[in-house]
């Protein structure tokens, strides 16, 4: 996937997008994971975004709750 382009993606992707060119440095151990991933999933009305630091292991997490009030 190229990361400079957002053209067709949904908001969703566009946001993982942003993560994985801005957010992949675990501030656990400073380990700088270029090829990483954020995982996504939903549920309801929250989604969830994850990232495993290949080095260390510790687990990063971003929630979002979508529209209600």
């Amino acid at each position: 996937m190229s990361h400079g382009r957002t053209g067709g993606l949904s908001p969703f992707e566009r946001l993982r997008a942003r993560f994985e060119q801005q957010d992949l440095v675990c501030p656990k151990c400073g380990y700088d994971d270029e090829d990483g991933r954020w995982l996504a999933a939903t549920g309801g009305n929250r989604i969830r975004y994850r990232h495993l630091c290949p080095s260390c292991g510790h687990v990063r997490r971003r929630t979002f709750e979508l529209g209600g009030e």
